[in-house]
Order: structure tokens, then C-alpha cells, then sequence
């Protein structure tokens, strides 16, 4: 399994990231978690337009899914060998109606789903795409949100979306070798239920389920990413760095 981290940023893009983007890849297969604001543009970086194979929405909240209307433009309206065939896209319910709205003006309130085949998370759930199994949890964010438990040939990798401290995102990482992290809040500062996670919660939640691992993303540009950093490293023995744009892990 690899991990490519297309973009990492927190609400918004920072002058060296797109928001949350991340490409999984296993024989072949292209999967692609959320695509936020800027997102597009830096996925070409990493494989074609067209390549993707399916694509996972955790949530609907901009900094998460909003690239997706550009996407569909690429898909509806330029390609080369006419109109795409519709792509799983795995999220939330309501989906399809959020992105035909961002969108404002689409040919119809169906042309969406002519180049996307919606299909709608559920909490406890589990589906396959390609060569990967994955878990769904709800987790403990404002709007409906999922955390993600991917497999494949033995490898483990949680991503968190973006998420407060709960039980299900402990129970996703459970011996994950990769734990790909959200660490938005910084320790003492802010303090927002059922939110986001800051550095020390994220390390605890690594540490209390034995990942292999810990990947801090989803950090906002306001947020200094040392003192989560550190903070995470205060709680948690394993290996831990910050994500960034362009980083690559090998499972």
C-alpha cells in the first residue's frame, strides 16, 4: 500500500499546502480520500486526471470535498474521448445534492451522478474497492463524519478525517501501522467538544492503540505545527512527524 499525502492543510490552503488529499495506491488501483480547496491542481502532480479509480468523501465541509466540482467539469465536459464514465464516489448522505449546489449550475440536478456513482457511507460499515478493504466509523465532528480503517495484504493504514477525541477512532487505529492523524487544535488553547484533536490527543490516541506509526495532519496555517508536534512526541514513544505536501509512505 501506498500513502500519498496530495494535500494536508486545515480550512483552508497554506502558502505549502492544498487541503486534506490523500492518494492510497495497491495493484494498480487508485484511491483518492477527500479532495479539498486546491487539491485538483496539486493531484496531477501525482497521477493523471483520469486515473483515479474511486474517491472517498470523510465529510462535507469545504476544506474536504469542494475540488470535487472541478473535478466534475474534467470529467463532464473535457475529456478527450467524450464524457467520463460515472466513478464510485464513496460519502456522506446527501452528498450528491451538497456538490450540485456547490456547484450552482450544473445541466441538471442529475449530471453529477452521469460522472459520479454516489454511494452513501454508513456508520459501522465496511465496503471494497480495488484491492482494499475499508471500515467506516462515526466520529465526533459537527456534521455526519467518518473515519476510515484501510486494508490491504496485511497492511494498516487509519486516516481520521477530521474529528474530537472518541472511542471509534481509537478502535480504527487498533494496531494500524500508519495512523494518519488530525491535529488542528493547539493543547491549552482551544477547547471545543466534538470538534477537532490537538497534538497531545492525537499522540494519545496513537499510543493507546499501539499504532506503528503517527502522521499529524489537517494542522490550519494559525496553528503552530511544532508545539503539536512536540506535544504529540510527549505522549507517544513511536515514530511521529508532520504531514506534508508531496510525502510518500510505503506500508
Amino acid at each position: 500500500m501506498k500513502l500519498t499525502v496530495v494535500g494536508c492543510s486545515g480550512s483552508f490552503p497554506s502558502a505549502e499546502s492544498a487541503c486534506s488529499s490523500y492518494l492510497v495506491e495497491g495493484d494498480g488501483y487508485r484511491l483518492l480520500f477527500d479532495m479539498g480547496n486546491g487539491s485538483l491542481g496539486e493531484l496531477q502532480r501525482h497521477c493523471g486526471l483520469y486515473d483515479l479509480d474511486a474517491i472517498v468523501l470523510s465529510h462535507l465541509h469545504a476544506d474536504h470535498c469542494i475540488d470535487m466540482c472541478g473535478y466534475f467539469v474534467a470529467r463532464y465536459y473535457r475529456h478527450e474521448g467524450g464524457r467520463c464514465a460515472p466513478i464510485p464516489v464513496y460519502g456522506p448522505m446527501g452528498t450528491e445534492q451538497r456538490l450540485t449546489t456547490a456547484y450552482a449550475d450544473t445541466p441538471s440536478e442529475k449530471s453529477m451522478s452521469e460522472v459520479f456513482d454516489f454511494r452513501t457511507l454508513t456508520p459501522g460499515g465496511s465496503f471494497e474497492a480495488g484491492p482494499f478493504r475499508i471500515r467506516t466509523e462515526l466520529v465526533a465532528h459537527p456534521v455526519e463524519a467518518y473515519g476510515f480503517r484501510i486494508e490491504q495484504g496485511g497492511a494498516v493504514l487509519t486516516y481520521s478525517g477530521d474529528t474530537g477525541p472518541c472511542d471509534a477512532l481509537e478502535s480504527l487505529a487498533m494496531g494500524a501501522d500508519l495512523f494518519l492523524c488530525e491535529a488542528s487544535f493547539t493543547n491549552g488553547k482551544e477547547d471545543i467538544p466534538g470538534l477537532h484533536l490537538n497534538g497531545m490527543q492525537a499522540g494519545m490516541c496513537a499510543r493507546d492503540a499501539g499504532a506503528g506509526r503517527l502522521v499529524l495532519t489537517h494542522i490550519p496555517p494559525w496553528t503552530d505545527a511544532q508545539i503539536n508536534l512536540r506535544d504529540a512526541k510527549s505522549v507517544y514513544d513511536g515514530p511521529v512527524e508532520l504531514a506534508r505536501a508531496g510525502a510518500v509512505y510505503e506500508l
